[in-house]
């Protein structure tokens, strides 16, 4: 009983994110949503030469700092298995996303593989304020 007083406002949001799939569609899909950002994986190649890594570190580092202060990234966090890096990117499509990344010095020297994919904005929300839900197929989401 305590686990239902506790969630029942929990509890609408989450049946119309997961259960919101099975609502009707609309008769005719709406626009896509515009992509909001790119999320860029860069995994380090595990055959990478490791002192030739360790002399381009800091020009990478002082790359990826020029991006970040010119807007192109907006968040970027370690990844928790220590193999590279995650950006979110402020780019519109996968192709921006990705010259900028080519112009890194660890994409230069091909020490590191790179996987984009597009965000968007969570579109089973749209039931929340009656408009329905629209199932599209992902645009551009491409893999190097």
């Amino acid at each position: 009983m305590r686990f239902i007083a506790n969630n029942i406002f929990r509890m609408p949001v989450f049946a119309v994110l997961l259960g919101g799939l099975s609502l009707p569609l609309f008769a005719q899909s709406p626009p896509s949503s515009p992509a909001t950002a790119v999320l860029v994986n860069l995994i380090v190649k595990p055959d990478a030469d490791m002192a030739q890594l360790s002399k381009v570190m800091p020009e990478e580092v002082r790359a990826t700092v020029r991006l970040y202060l010119d807007g192109k990234i907006q968040q970027w966090y370690s990844r928790g298995d220590g193999k590279g890096v995650v950006f979110v990117m402020n780019c519109a499509t996968v192709e921006e996303a990705r010259s900028l990344m080519d112009g890194l010095p660890l994409s230069k020297g091909n020490f590191a593989n790179l996987d984009f994919m597009v965000l968007r904005p969570l579109m089973p929300l749209r039931v929340l304020l009656g408009e329905g839900l629209a199932l599209g197929q992902p645009q551009g989401e491409k893999k190097q």
